[in-house]
Formats: C-alpha cells, sequence, structure tokens
C-alpha cells in the first residue's frame, strides 16, 4: 500500500514537472512574438528543454507500465512515440534562423502538449482515488 502511494506522489510530481515545462516553453514562444527576446536566447532556452522533457516522459510511462495502470500506459504511448520520432529525425531541435517559420507550429504543439498533460493528471487522479478506495475495502 505504501508502494503505491509513493508511486502515485511520484507520477503527479512527474505531471506536474511536464506541465510547467510546457508552460514554460509557451511563455517563451509568447516572448519571442512580442519580441521580448532573442531568436537565439529563445531557441537556447527551447533546445535546453526538450531532452529533459523527452527523459520525464519516459519516466512517466515506465511508472505506469510498472504499477500497471495499461490505460494510463496506453494514452502515453503516441506521445513517447511522437516524442521519439522527432527525436530520431532530428526534428526537436528549433533552430534560431528558421524560429520564425517554426513559431507557430511550435506553439500549436506545445499548447496540444498542455491540453494532453491536463487530462492525464485529471484522470491519474481519479485512477488514483478508484484504486484507494479498492485497496483499503
Amino acid at each position: 500500500m505504501l508502494f503505491v502511494i509513493i508511486l502515485w506522489l511520484f507520477v503527479f510530481l512527474l505531471i506536474m514537472a511536464l506541465f510547467l515545462l510546457t508552460v514554460y516553453q509557451l511563455m517563451c514562444c509568447a516572448d519571442l512574438e512580442m519580441d521580448y527576446t532573442n531568436t537565439y536566447d529563445f531557441a537556447s532556452e527551447i533546445n535546453s528543454m526538450v531532452l529533459p522533457e523527452f527523459a520525464l516522459q519516459g519516466i512517466l510511462i515506465s511508472c505506469f507500465l510498472f504499477s500497471q495502470n495499461w490505460v494510463l500506459f496506453l494514452l502515453c504511448v503516441p506521445l513517447l512515440y511522437y516524442h521519439f520520432r522527432r527525436y530520431m529525425h532530428r526534428q526537436h531541435i528549433v533552430y534560431a534562423t528558421e524560429v520564425f517559420y517554426q513559431l507557430g507550429r511550435e506553439k500549436k504543439v506545445r499548447l496540444v502538449k498542455l491540453g494532453y498533460y491536463m487530462f492525464l493528471f485529471f484522470l491519474s487522479s481519479f485512477l488514483m482515488v478508484v484504486k484507494m478506495m479498492n485497496e483499503n475495502y
């Protein structure tokens, strides 16, 4: 029982970290759009956060796999595949010279990720409550 609680708390921390990383990336996009930052700073900020985001997503999906939450695991597989595909095709890197051509798409991708992480947070919290209720009785 204690292991399950610790694992769920760890999952919540991972989801919140992914959520905050995505919000920060959206703020960087808005700063660039409003011309508060230059393209080189924007590209270095976004590129420095991409690989930790991929790693956190991998840790999150492995937590779902180890805890045998098949619904959440299967919901995370498409995003993990998307991250893996972007990494293998070297599309995860934002170039400072092409940033204005990619800005609209990058904002849309991050907005979709933000909605996905919010949905994942609410679904995982609901499933955590259901699991805790079933184990107590």
